[in-house]
């Protein structure tokens, strides 16, 4: 396969955002009488974006404020400001996939302004993007919805076949599943077997992931 671009995931990929975001969505179900193990509701959840949360929130039987989502991002916002670590390694996995002449992107559901947070307690890691940072909800289509990586790959000038993704979630790799790219799945959530089953390539540590890409 040729390989032209990488397209990674922000959130659990690129920076270690996702338990923040999964603890805090924890307190609200359980301030609304919604007693959900906290390990179910991170797989019910993961790589979901806040908009989606509040739909199934109120499916399940809790009375959510119209308001909800917009105070939700609030006070996640206001969380993630103080400190949002990266993903161990990440840095050198983008030095070697710089080094070999790839294109790499971000692709989120997740708006700009919570990327622009996380991603800038670390301006050297937000350099490798530059502008090729991409929302889901600016564009109006979030994963599993292929949508989000196919317009990466045209916005790229790039095959969507010449791409490899890079996702944490089952709802991610389901996405570049059906865009037609190869999925390499990291797991930090216990999500391994879920992700194989949307057709990812289960690893652990991004140190591993240049070796997978054949860069070394």
């Amino acid at each position: 396969m040729t390989l032209s671009a990488v397209l990674f995931d922000c959130d659990g990929v690129i920076v270690d955002s996702e338990r923040p975001m999964m603890q805090l969505l924890h307190q609200d179900m359980l301030s609304f009488g919604l007693e959900v193990d906290f390990e179910e509701m991170v797989t019910m959840n993961l790589g979901g974006a806040v908009p989606q949360f509040a739909p199934r929130l109120r499916e399940m039987g809790a009375d959510v404020p119209q308001d909800w989502v917009e105070t939700f991002y609030k006070r996640l916002y206001a969380i993630l400001e103080v400190e949002t670590p990266l993903i161990p390694d990440i840095e050198l996995a983008l030095k070697a996939i710089q080094s070999a002449g790839l294109d790499m992107a971000i692709g989120s559901n997740g708006r700009h302004e919570k990327m622009e947070i996380t991603l800038g307690h670390h301006p050297d890691i937000r350099a490798y993007f530059g502008d090729r940072i991409y929302s889901g909800q600016a564009l109006g289509r979030l994963k599993p919805d292929p949508e989000l990586y196919l317009h990466m790959a045209d916005d790229l000038g790039v095959a969507p076949e010449t791409c490899v993704v890079i996702e944490d979630s089952p709802t991610g790799a389901r996405a570049a599943k059906r865009a037609g790219m190869r999925c390499f799945g990291y797991e930090a959530h216990g999500e391994g077997a879920v992700l194989a089953a949307e057709g990812a390539e289960v690893f652990t540590d991004m140190r591993d992931l240049p070796g997978l890409l054949g860069l070394n």
